[in-house]
């Protein structure tokens, strides 16, 4: 490998460290936007990333790729749009009722859950390994469920819509950049209608609580186009398995600060269940990086969506 491009594939890394470590930060930012409701927050999120990536199209002159889109692709950019809503609404709400590690729990379980719907809705093939990591999860929830007397529904939310959301996007014949663009278009009308609700019903925070709550408001959208743009160029440099294996930074951070700071309650049970996700994610990711050369690798199971899906 040439000098150049051990220098690209340091700056990829950089890139994707970065924005994984953004991505498990997030527990940190949204408290900072109380007392605003998760709705208005959810809100405000969508329509200044909608605003943000609007403008950076633009520069890259790229809104030619949304108008050759057809009606099939708008129906799966809305789709797409839906189960994102969903993801970032239940991952505000997660944050605000101190449910962190219950995040960083279905985090950790997107890439199998992206697995398992390879299997269930494109037909993969799945190796032993790979049906070993997914018996050992489903081991997880039970125990997990039985700890806390209900499934884990916070993380089981959030890795399904993440995982669905990311089998959309395998779909959508779009560029990361237009496609999240996209996305903005389709919500951006709802969001903004929300937020104009808010400010007229008098439900809303905006205007009444100073001015550095209303700036906080709108870097939502920064906060959540930022940490996309890294992980795109960083996409572009460095492997897919590299990729993939970066993507466990986000739940782990998030887990140290379920853990750490908001010292939610972890008793051993949920410690029990937590290693043996943390089990399954080893074999799952030793397996992906053992047959990351395979020419078949594309039609046994990898977990394609850590390369699209967009944390949190």
């Amino acid at each position: 490998m040439t000098s150049t491009a051990v220098e690209v594939d340091r700056r990829g890394l950089g890139l994707g460290v970065g924005a994984h470590v953004v991505w498990g930060l997030f527990p940190a930012f949204w408290p900072l936007l109380d007392p605003a409701p998760p709705l208005e927050v959810l809100a405000h999120r969508i329509l200044w990333t909608a605003v943000l990536m609007a403008g950076v199209l633009s520069l890259l002159r790229g809104w030619g790729a949304l108008r050759a889109l057809r009606l099939r692709g708008w129906l799966t950019v809305a789709a797409a749009a839906a189960f994102i809503t969903v993801n970032w609404g239940m991952f505000i709400y997660g944050v605000a009722i101190d449910h962190v590690v219950e995040i960083a729990l279905g985090y950790y379980m997107s890439p199998l859950v992206s697995v398992l719907l390879g299997v269930v809705v494109l037909r993969e093939r799945l190796r032993v390994t790979q049906w070993a990591a997914l018996g050992i999860a489903t081991t997880a929830v039970v125990v997990l469920s039985v700890e806390n007397g209900a499934p884990p529904w916070l993380g089981l939310v959030l890795a399904t819509s993440f995982g669905i959301y990311g089998l959309l996007k395998k779909t959508v014949p779009l560029p990361a950049t237009a496609s999240l663009t996209a996305e903005g278009l389709v919500l951006g009308p709802f969001a903004l209608a929300a937020v104009v609700w808010f400010g007229v019903s008098g439900a809303g925070t905006v205007l009444g609580h100073g001015a550095l709550h209303d700036v906080l408001l709108v870097l939502a959208g920064p906060a959540t186009a930022v940490p996309l743009l890294l992980y795109g160029a960083a996409a572009r440099r460095i492997p897919l398995t590299t990729l993939g294996t970066l993507t466990y930074i986000t739940p782990t951070l998030q887990f140290l600060w379920g853990v750490l700071v908001n010292h939610e309650d972890m008793p051993l049970t949920r410690w029990i269940g937590f290693g043996l996700v943390w089990v399954a994610l080893i074999l799952f990711t030793v397996d992906l990086l053992r047959h990351s050369r395979s020419p078949r690798v594309g039609t046994s199971g990898r977990p394609r969506s850590t390369s699209r899906v967009v944390p949190g």
